[in-house]
């Protein structure tokens, strides 16, 4: 079995109270990389918890050395309980991880004859659970998957954290396709790959390359962006390339372009589908020699820059109708990220509308409380197509927040924003004609149909919460647990 990545190294510990068998799986541990603290009483393992910092904590659930165990601190009663004789002494250890080391996974070892108790521990939180006696690669595969699981979810955090930080609204990780793409920011960003961002207009491809261009080396250089559809050929050519004086009428002094401005940084070239075949193949030669000649110039000059480029269109269709050079296709694209449509991640919606609010709630209302948005509108935004992505939904919520503020109120009351302050052209908007609608109309659908994919979108809306979707449906909780059952929804 290969060996896990150094990425993937893990701090670990391992809780036992027989020592040789503690020694075994951590030398099964230790090959890959991974650190290991042994410790064989639940009390030297609420020690370490209290005080080290973990990813895995691997526990047995029967320690005969841990009789008389005091429960821990916050958890739950039955737990306490049943750990005062040692026989579930792992679940005290479970509760303890769970309270103090909220970011690590947790794995139980556990006898034949236990699987039921290490079954009920999954409410719990636990990852997984490995019986006794164990096979050394499929426990090694095991804590090598639950280190991943941990490493992705901080550096899902990590980049989140840094995309909003830096104003990046738009760019959040909410959803499964949002948290692929971040991912993927992480792995591509520090390497000199040239890269492809594709996807409708509006879903935030800019904020993408800034964000490589963040986690790259190349973070202290500069980050220019240009948009290769908005300019003539002759200026986009002057734009990326410069020119020395006397190159054309007007060119009163030398003028570096973009590539050298940018020497050392990150190039953004938006829409370059739209860039002209004659500029294509100026761009390709750049690309393969890293020199730039300025206009009205024959002097190259060295520079060196990491491309990231971006389009709504179909590259390929485009290159086998003859509009976009085959050979350029490949330079940009060494490694493609698409972004999909807002309406294909309608989970992102109210966590991109809860950072608008509070963004724009700082620019327009300074010092003032953000304002809450009530359940009916968040299902009104929801369910709207967005054919204009991300930067329509940041206008018509700078919209919603601008309306709510004409609204009488007391003073230093806290604003709401509600369905009425949703611009008309959104809420008249229906399933029939909705642009960018997700899933068409429900004519000739049943009612229980109609019902099932009300209850499957609002458990997507509310995160699984049943307690929040059953207030949004209007049903009571047991109703709707009694409609999860009918219709085999999870």
């Amino acid at each position: 079995m290969a060996e896990t990545p150094n990425k993937l190294a893990a701090q670990v510990l391992i809780v036992d109270d027989e020592p040789d068998h503690a020694d075994v799986m951590a030398d099964a541990l230790r090959k890959p990389g991974h650190v290991c603290t042994i410790v064989n009483t639940v009390e030297a393992a609420l020690d370490e918890l209290r005080h080290g910092a973990f990813d895995v904590i691997i526990t047995d659930l029967r320690m005969s050395n841990s009789a008389g165990t005091a429960g821990v601190e916050g958890a739950d009663d039955e737990v306490a309980v049943v750990a005062m004789d040692g026989a579930n002494a792992g679940l005290v250890v479970l509760a303890a991880a769970k309270s103090l080391q909220r970011s690590a996974e947790t794995v139980m070892v556990t006898a034949h004859g236990d699987v039921p108790t290490a079954r009920s521990a999954f409410k719990h939180g636990v990852y997984d659970f490995i019986e006794k006696p164990l096979d050394l690669e499929v426990f090694r595969s095991l804590i090598n998957r639950a280190a991943e699981t941990v490493l992705l979810r901080h550096e899902s955090g990590e980049l989140e954290g840094l995309v909003q930080h830096e104003g990046f609204e738009g760019i959040v990780a909410g959803s499964e396709p949002m948290r692929k793409i971040l991912r993927a920011v992480r792995t591509v960003a520090p390497s000199n790959l040239p890269i492809l961002v594709t996807g409708e207009s509006g879903t935030g491809k800019e904020l993408i390359a800034g964000a490589l261009h963040k986690l790259s080396p190349r973070a202290g250089k500069r980050f220019v962006a240009i948009n290769c559809a908005s300019e003539s050929e002759n200026l986009l050519e002057d734009q990326l390339f410069g020119h020395v004086r006397g190159a054309f009428t007007g060119a009163e002094k030398d003028r570096q372009g973009l590539f050298e401005y940018a020497d050392g940084g990150t190039i953004f070239m938006d829409e370059i589908g739209d860039m002209p075949l004659s500029m294509q193949a100026k761009l390709l030669r750049v690309i393969e020699t890293g020199e730039v000649v300025r206009l009205g110039s024959n002097e190259p000059r060295k520079t060196d820059v990491r491309l990231v480029s971006a389009t709504n269109q179909d590259l390929k269709r485009m290159v086998a109708d003859g509009r976009f050079r085959e050979d350029l296709y490949f330079r940009v694209n060494g490694s493609h990220i698409h972004v999909p449509p807002l309406r294909e991640r309608r989970e992102d919606i109210p966590r991109i509308v809860r950072h608008a609010v509070e963004r724009f709630a700082v620019q327009l209302m300074p010092g003032e409380q953000p304002p809450d948005v009530t359940d009916a509108a968040m299902m009104r935004l929801t369910s709207f197509g967005w054919p204009g992505n991300v930067r329509q939904l940041l206008n018509v919520v700078q919209n919603m927040v601008v309306t709510a503020m004409s609204d009488d109120r007391r003073p230093g009351g806290a604003l709401t924003l509600d369905v009425r302050h949703i611009p008309e052209d959104i809420t008249s908007a229906t399933g029939d004609d909705e642009p960018g609608a997700a899933s068409g109309s429900l004519a000739g659908a049943s009612l229980q149909q109609i019902e099932k994919r009300a209850i499957r979108e609002t458990l997507r809306l509310t995160g699984g919460n049943r307690e929040k979707a059953a207030q949004m449906l209007g049903i009571g909780e047991r109703t709707l647990y009694r409609k999860l059952k009918e219709y085999g929804l999870r």
